[in-house]
């Protein structure tokens, strides 16, 4: 998401919002340890016989709704919920078209994306770049997704906690360590499966959460259609804005065709997801759990939306404290809440769970799937050796290494400014990297390409060149008339040069074709 919340510092407490009742501790407190006892419980479940497959890919057998919800909690983060009623509050409901790329962006990702990688049978995403390039692209596509997910885990492990911290006093690095540590132990022993339906529960109380604030902020200033009424009054409902200028705020053209690269980088590529859809027991579980994202995204957007249309109607109503006006613009959310939800015990505890399961669901997948590249791209790879017992350990291992890690760029996220500061030098980095593979790629192969033919031929030839999809160990078979297996379509480059006489007899089949 490309909005924020503020967290150049902590902010004091309101002096009437950090009476945090006892209820609403509990309720917080619930969500932690629920969190924590599905991890327990699939950890205890068969201890001491879980092989990689189950910790790292939940064994391949997971259902299409568990898995879409999960992939529903993942970018859910607490930044968006914080995040998209500040933007409507402020700018009016034009974020609100971002949805139209929600159906293409999921839709391209059902069709090409997830047959590719099922039918590979991949455990990490960026195996697909060995197989299409070499093992070095593979290396540095991992090491990316790496740099660029702890930095981000760093700032969605920061937000809540900070949101925390001001509606209630509540010790900012207690909470951060809190949550960084119960996530770090449920995700390492649990694994993958743990992680999904804990994203299960954590989507559940999200929903919850921002569903109470809409239902007592519309009751408050007198229902929705008050709200809707209000809003148009102010301009603040938006229509499809058409302006190509680069430099308008957004836009139709940069939400709904920008957004679908958003979305083909999220939903298509990003390691976190495509674990999920390979721990579907069938492919067509995973290309349906994908198709249920889409109206799942629509809800979550619409709920936010009109979180910051309620809370635009209620200021209109209601005036602003003296902090409330003092604060940040992005952290209007946390003090309309807790200014609404006041005299309603429980309930701004629910919200506040309902941030902690935005962050919880975002870094417990950041740290599996963070554990699983490092395990499959680079350890396995170099030590072929490690039994499964050693190899599942070290997973383990690996899992709550990252989660220390992440509290660690947590407390480097305190002294960034801006979430959304923090969020874009991590978005900067991958992409500088992104695009070092990309155009080293590209220079690598016009260099072969330029190379000199290695063959004394005094013929006028046309040079076909040509990009395979049969892997190089099927042409070193030497059997060019033969069929290759299924198995054998895998998408590749020929790493060596082909003789002229090979090429053209394979460009005259194609011709007949």
């Amino acid at each position: 998401m490309s909005v924020g919340v503020t967290t150049s510092a902590p902010l004091p407490p309101a002096s009437d919002t950090s009476a945090f009742s006892l209820v609403d501790y509990v309720v917080f407190v619930l969500l932690l340890v629920l969190s924590l006892a599905i991890g327990l419980y699939h950890a205890c479940r068969g201890w001491g016989q879980h092989t990689t497959g189950q910790l790292l890919m939940a064994d391949r057998k997971m259902s299409c709704l568990p898995v879409a919800l999960s992939l529903l909690a993942t970018f859910q983060s607490a930044v968006a919920i914080l995040g998209v009623p500040s933007e409507i509050y402020r700018f009016g409901t034009q974020y609100w078209f971002l949805g139209c790329c929600y159906f293409l962006g999921l839709l391209i990702p059902a069709h090409v994306f997830i047959p590719t990688f099922y039918r590979l049978h991949l455990t990490s995403a960026y195996e697909y770049l060995e197989l299409r390039f070499n093992k070095t692209v593979r290396v540095c596509g991992t090491v990316t997704f790496i740099f660029q997910m702890v930095i981000y885990m760093g700032v969605v492990l920061y937000a809540p906690s900070l949101a925390l911290n001001a509606v209630t006093g509540f010790d900012l690095w207690l909470s951060v360590l809190t949550l960084g540590i119960v996530c770090a132990i449920y995700t390492a022993l649990g694994g993958l499966k743990a992680v999904i339906w804990t994203d299960v529960f954590q989507t559940l109380v999200m929903f919850l959460g921002q569903l109470a604030v809409i239902i007592v902020g519309s009751a408050k200033v007198g229902g929705l259609g008050h709200v809707w009424d209000l809003a148009s009054q102010h301009g603040r409902i938006s229509g499809i804005e058409l302006d190509p200028d680069p430099f308008v705020r957004h836009t139709f053209w940069t939400l709904a065709f920008g957004g679908v690269f958003m979305m083909l980088s999220l939903y298509g590529v990003n390691q976190a997801q495509v674990q999920r859809y390979l721990s579907s027991r069938t492919e067509k579980a995973a290309v349906l759990s994908c198709y249920a994202v889409f109206p799942c995204q629509q809800v979550v957007l619409c709920m936010g939306c009109l979180i910051g249309l309620v809370m635009f109607a209620y200021y209109q109503k209601y005036p602003m404290s003296i902090q409330q006006s003092q604060a940040a613009p992005d952290q209007f959310v946390l003090y309309f809440v807790m200014d609404l939800l006041k005299d309603l015990p429980g309930l701004p505890g629910l919200f506040v769970a309902c941030l902690f399961s935005g962050s919880l669901s975002t870094i417990s997948s950041a740290f599996n799937s963070l554990a699983t590249v490092t395990m499959e791209d680079l350890i396995r790879p170099w030590f072929p050796e490690f039994s499964e017992v050693r190899a599942t350990m070290l997973s383990r291992i690996l899992a709550f290494g990252y989660g220390l890690l992440c509290l660690g760029m947590a407390y480097i996220s305190s002294q960034m400014g801006p979430v959304l500061q923090g969020a874009i030098v991590g978005l900067l980095a991958g992409l500088v990297m992104a695009f070092w593979i990309g155009i080293g790629s590209l220079v690598s192969s016009m260099r072969s390409s330029m190379a000199p033919a290695p063959w004394n031929e005094s013929s006028n030839l046309t040079i076909v060149t040509m990009t395979t999809l049969v892997p190089p160990t099927t042409l070193s078979r030497g059997n060019a008339g033969s069929d290759p297996e299924p198995s054998d379509h895998l998408p590749s480059v020929a790493k060596t040069p082909c003789p002229p006489a090979r090429v053209l007899s394979e460009a005259t089949s194609l011709q007949k074709l």
